[in-house]
């Protein structure tokens, strides 16, 4: 099965991270949550959800790892100004790996300069934003451009996930 990696900071969308955790894990793919630091945990925004860092980003590597998973909320916002978390999914995705982001997770996929010419969704709020960085916007629960998969909140989760484990297949 498939090594993912998942980057979380503070202020994530709790369910954004738990549900492509639950299910892709039961999918029996390993999942390694990474953050700035190793070792500290990190708290979701709604106060449901606190999740420990396994390793630091910028101590692993896109080359071990099959994909990678952004949760939206705050966290991308925090992370997009972490030059080894826009390292790491600029070098996925240059890989031809699955990159996939949900809600706010596109912030960093502007960052990271990943979305020039292709179809995403997203959070309305982040809708200008992709567009200004050169993507096509829609509103569907699932856009999925290549091996680019984005969904736009977290009623959309199911689908996300599933999109995620499809393209893993």
């Amino acid at each position: 099965m498939a090594n993912i990696a998942i980057l979380l900071a503070d202020d994530f969308e709790d369910s954004e991270f738990r549900v492509p955790y639950q299910q892709l894990q039961q999918a029996g793919h390993k999942l390694t949550v990474l953050g700035k630091e190793a070792g500290t945990t990190v708290k979701g925004k709604k106060g449901k959800e606190k999740v420990a860092i396994d390793a630091a980003i910028a101590d692993r590597r896109a080359s071990e790892f099959d994909a990678v998973v952004i949760p939206g909320g705050y966290s991308p916002d925090h992370l997009r100004t972490e030059e080894s978390a826009v390292r790491f999914v600029r070098e996925v995705s240059a890989a031809g790996k699955p990159v996939a982001a949900v809600c706010h997770g596109p912030s960093l996929l502007i960052e990271a300069d990943i979305v020039r010419g292709k179809t995403v969704t997203s959070w309305p709020s982040v809708r200008t934003d992709l567009k200004n960085a050169g993507a096509t916007w829609v509103d569907q629960q699932v856009a999925q451009d290549g091996k680019l998969i984005t969904s736009r909140n977290p009623g959309d989760l199911d689908a996300f996930s599933a999109a995620i484990a499809k393209a893993l297949a």
